[in-house]
């Protein structure tokens, strides 16, 4: 649609004003967009009423948002913007409804069951949306670039679920060791397997596209062997390094090192970063401690989006009334 993408993120106290409380910090939300590898410019702490003196201020030519109505706990229209806003359609988007159940095993499912709905039950404006993942929407995704000669390969691999800034940073710096990052990401079936309770959360497509997303990653193995092997090691690429995080590993389920072979190699590194104690745990301890203040945020949701397409569509009948 243009040729820079500037995202504008909402502070903390800008959305639980107007929307609700945020389960992942400004600063967190901030490093998230900006490593996403469509994303030029980040403009933090964005008004969440975006005027056009905020679109001057930036030299932004139009603003795109989805054709449902946005509006700020006073109802102002968010996106006033007359010959400079375009409208993504509802059919970008599968929405949808399913249960939530805890991912955390030993938690009281019950706690956290009407998360994604609030006191009322999940509909078309409210829903959670399942995402069905296409070959066409991976290869989007993939930056399709190979690497070139003499170019240093270094592997991670991991669930990466409930994608998030840890993830990023643990990225950057592995892709630092070298000019080439190859990720791999497990299958639902083996993250369970060794994690146990509800994980993963997110499901394999998801978690992929995550990845794919980060601008710091080059290529992805879907569904990468848990313990890391000779041929994860030289038939995709040839893989010079092998990265971890510098945080306890679990063992395979059959007890093995997943690290044995690169570690025998001499090519196992780890790498600490500053986003070492954000992890997808922490993510859904946050949930689940603030989980009466989510779901209450979710029943306003519904009532707001419900009073937004009251009003697209008394905006709608006035239109088709113009043309009569």
């Amino acid at each position: 649609m243009g040729d820079y993408l500037v995202v504008g993120v909402h502070s903390d106290a800008e959305v639980e004003q107007n929307k609700g409380p945020c389960v992942m910090k400004e600063d967190e939300r901030y490093a998230a967009v900006a490593a996403c590898k469509w994303v030029d410019e980040v403009v933090k702490d964005a008004p969440y009423v975006t005027t056009l003196e905020i679109l001057d201020q930036y030299d932004i030519d139009f603003v795109v948002h989805g054709d449902d109505i946005t509006t700020a706990a006073d109802g102002t229209d968010c996106y006033q913007l007359v010959g400079r806003m375009l409208l993504l359609t509802r059919d970008h988007h599968i929405r949808g409804s399913r249960s939530v159940r805890s991912p955390i095993q030993g938690v009281d499912e019950s706690v956290v069951a009407n998360f994604s709905q609030g006191s009322m039950p999940a509909g078309s404006l409210t829903g959670i949306a399942h995402y069905l993942s296409t070959s066409k929407k991976i290869i989007q995704f993939s930056s399709g670039r190979e690497p070139g000669s003499g170019d240093r390969v270094v592997y991670v691999d991991g669930a990466f679920d409930l994608f998030h800034t840890g993830h990023i940073e643990f990225f950057k710096r592995a892709r630092e060791l070298g000019d080439y990052l190859l990720v791999g990401v497990h299958d639902d079936q083996t993250v369970n397997a060794v994690k146990g309770g509800n994980f993963p959360v997110m499901n394999l497509q998801e978690r992929v596209l995550g990845v794919l997303q980060c601008r710091y990653v080059d290529e992805v193995i879907i569904g990468a062997p848990y313990s890391v092997t000779k041929d994860v090691l030289e038939d995709v690429y040839h893989v010079d390094v092998v990265v971890h995080g510098a945080s306890d590993q679990p063992l395979d389920i059959d007890g093995k090192d997943p690290y044995a072979l690169p570690k025998e190699r001499n090519i196992y590194r780890e790498v600490d970063h500053p986003r070492l104690d954000l992890t997808t745990t922490a993510i859904i301890e946050r949930i689940i401690e603030n989980r009466h203040v989510y779901i209450a945020r979710q029943a306003r949701k519904a009532q707001k989006a419900l009073a937004e397409a009251e009003a697209e569509q008394r905006e709608k009948e006035m239109r088709a009334a113009l043309h009569i």
